[in-house]
């Protein structure tokens, strides 16, 4: 097995980018919501592989804006077929990003396996995995959850890097309403930030 290339860091300014040409983890029960958000922050078709039993997926009318005319939901048969259907999507420089739901553990060579298909292709891929159950091949793991929100108009999550192969480690608490990528960081004291930008 080859060495994989060394790959930026998360940029200081934009600290939830995900490093591209490489496969990310997210776990808790808002890691679909983490997988939207990326989703707004990266051009070309998305690809969302579940397996055929998975009791939900994506509602298209209630997608961030732009996400829907991209996405192209897959259903697999069985866990072998998701990851293989995983590494071809990631092998194709077109699309933008590949997130997957695995139902079972990632063993360290299927982890190595989707990061070779991400490199060749040079697209990201985002696994949205069951707590304890990621590869240590990720190159990044986040575990999100919803926090209860002080307005009706807020939706507060937390979203903790707690694996990262280039960096630290941090926690943060965003203020992201679900409707396009701009969001906010909220402070230790609650004290809002502005509205981040797009990267271009």
């Amino acid at each position: 097995m080859r060495p994989l290339p060394a790959s930026a860091p998360l940029a200081e300014a934009d600290p939830l980018a995900l490093c591209p040409a490489r496969v990310h983890e997210a776990e808790g029960r808002a890691r679909r919501g983490f997988a939207l958000f990326q989703a707004t922050r990266h051009e070309g078709p998305l690809i969302w592989i579940l397996p055929r039993h998975a009791p939900q997926s994506p509602l298209l009318s209630g997608l961030p804006e732009g996400v829907g005319a991209r996405l192209h939901l897959v259903r697999t048969q069985s866990e072998t077929d998701l990851l293989w259907t995983a590494e071809e999507a990631l092998r194709c420089p077109a699309v933008g990003l590949v997130v997957a739901e695995p139902g079972e553990l990632l063993s360290l060579t299927a982890g190595r396996r989707l990061q070779l298909a991400a490199e060749a292709g040079k697209t990201t891929g985002l696994m949205l995995i069951q707590s304890g159950q990621g590869s240590n091949a990720a190159e990044t793991r986040w575990a999100c959850e919803q926090l209860p929100s002080p307005a009706p108009d807020s939706t507060l999550q937390q979203w903790e890097l707690i694996k990262n192969k280039r960096g630290t480690l941090k926690l943060w608490t965003v203020d992201w309403r679900g409707e396009t990528s701009a969001f906010h960081l909220v402070s230790a004291a609650g004290e809002r930030h502005e509205p981040a930008e797009t990267p271009p």
